[in-house]
């Protein structure tokens, strides 16, 4: 049972702290929306999305006006489009994504994920067809996001696909140039995605998933700083302690939330994600948690020993609390969208070689990194390569979510708004990359991921 004190805890934290509920996502199956003709599987999909989440934006307002707990996002995650699509006729993707932002644009959600394709040991038709379309369908779509998964532990990493992936980027950046290649921020590329993560942009509905699930992503980066105030100069055990009993409280309230979004939809209950996923507000910041334990600047050394325990504190109190936690739970540290990140990196104590050092120890990985427009496709492809292995090798979700900014260089921002913020463009290494990336092929899975 939730008692008198919990109630009065999240009311404080809520108040004065930043806590919300960042995401109700409903995941949407779509796989009985295949047909070989085209247009008709765009019709099934808008069908289906409509008539299943007619209800979500509505009852998210109402439990937030009945709770008085924000719940800022209401988003959907469908069927990786590639597995959808690839039943039918079409040699162009981009009208299943313009279907996506029609059925998001009628139910009013703020998001819709899952234009995406799993080639992590390899790449159908389909997936290419899908791959190639990305950077139209996010240039002539609003809210729609795309994932691409190109490696995992138990597969290793496809670098055919990593390749692809640079040249993706590059051109959906030069396609959303108007909007400093906003295309961008809609396109995450994965190493061992998870099938129930209900934040964006890499949000998508697995295939092991039931035909309609809720999963709520709730967030704590305020409250976890306050608390921190609490226990200055005191040692890490107590740090430790603290954050756990933090993120048990924080769980609990978004467990309240999605328990009680299920019920009302009739939709069964997913998972909890417990990430502290930050925004440009002041006081809504993971880089001031790690400062509040010590260190002067975020990026300094101790950065990465600091995150590592905040990340594990926060699995452990969340697990405690929740026998449905899932997604990527951890710490975000996506640069645009956290006021402390963006301010380290502006004055170049947080670097995208620190970063990736980082990214072992936390959950997702280099989120929302601006990079000069010049950088070329094999440079990003590279930095995907990377950040790929961290996550292959550890058994981990990593990702990378680059923006080479059209026309930016060093020194420059790039203005997103809104909880996307804005993202101090950060120096690549100018060494070549490409004789690496032109190898192609399959990098091996690791000796570990020989576990049965």
């Amino acid at each position: 049972m939730i008692n008198t004190n919990e109630i009065l805890e999240t009311i404080q934290m809520i108040d004065q702290q930043h806590l919300d509920v960042r995401t109700i996502t409903m995941g949407i199956s779509l796989l009985d929306c295949c047909d070989a003709d085209a247009k008709r599987a765009c019709e099934k999909i808008y069908d289906k999305i409509t008539f299943s989440a007619r209800d979500l934006v509505r009852t998210g307002e109402a439990i937030e006006a009945e709770f008085g707990i924000p719940i800022v996002n209401k988003r959907i995650a469908v069927t990786p489009i590639a597995l959808v699509a690839g039943a039918s006729d079409a040699e162009d993707y981009v009208p299943f994504a313009k279907a996506l932002d029609r059925a998001r644009a009628e139910t009013g959600v703020n998001f819709v994920g899952g234009f995406s394709a799993l080639v992590h040991k390899g790449m159908t038709p389909a997936d290419r067809r899908l791959i190639a379309s990305i950077p139209q369908a996010l240039a002539e779509t609003e809210l729609v996001c795309s994932s691409v998964n190109i490696g995992s532990t138990k597969a290793g990493i496809n670098m055919d696909a990593v390749a692809l992936m640079g040249r993706i980027i590059k051109e959906t950046a030069e396609l959303t140039a108007d909007r400093g290649g906003f295309g961008c921020a809609k396109l995450v590329v994965f190493c061992n995605a998870v099938e129930d993560n209900p934040f964006m942009a890499g949000a998508f509905h697995g295939v092991g998933e039931p035909d309609r699930v809720i999963n709520v992503g709730v967030s704590g980066p305020g409250v976890v700083h306050y608390e921190l105030k609490r226990v200055k100069g005191e040692p890490f055990d107590v740090v430790a302690e603290t954050i756990k009993k933090t993120a048990f409280r924080v769980t609990r309230m978004g467990q309240l939330v999605a328990q009680e979004a299920s019920r009302r939809l009739g939709v069964p209950f997913g998972i909890v994600d417990l990430s502290l996923a930050p925004t440009p507000a002041v006081g809504d910041s993971v880089a001031r948690i790690l400062e509040e334990m010590g260190l002067e600047t975020c990026g300094t050394h101790g950065t990465t020993a600091a995150l590592a325990l905040l990340n594990d504190a926060v699995k452990k109190g969340g697990v405690m609390a929740s026998s449905s936690v899932g997604g990527l739970s951890g710490a975000f540290i996506p640069v645009s969208e956290d006021e402390g990140m963006i301010a380290a990196a502006q004055s170049g104590v947080l670097t995208l070689d620190k970063l990736e050092a980082m990214t072992c120890v936390c959950s997702v990985g280099l989120d929302m990194i601006a990079i000069p427009g010049d950088t070329t496709a094999e440079t990003i492809s590279a930095i995907i390569a990377d950040e790929a292995a961290i996550g292959m090798i550890n058994n981990k979700t990593t990702a990378a979510r680059l923006i080479p900014a059209p026309g930016k260089t060093v020194g420059d921002t790039v203005e997103f708004g809104g909880l996307l913020g804005s993202a101090p463009v950060m120096p690549v290494h100018p060494e070549s990359s490409e004789t690496f990336i032109a190898r192609g092929g399959r990098i091996p899975a690791p000796m570990h991921s020989l576990k049965n």
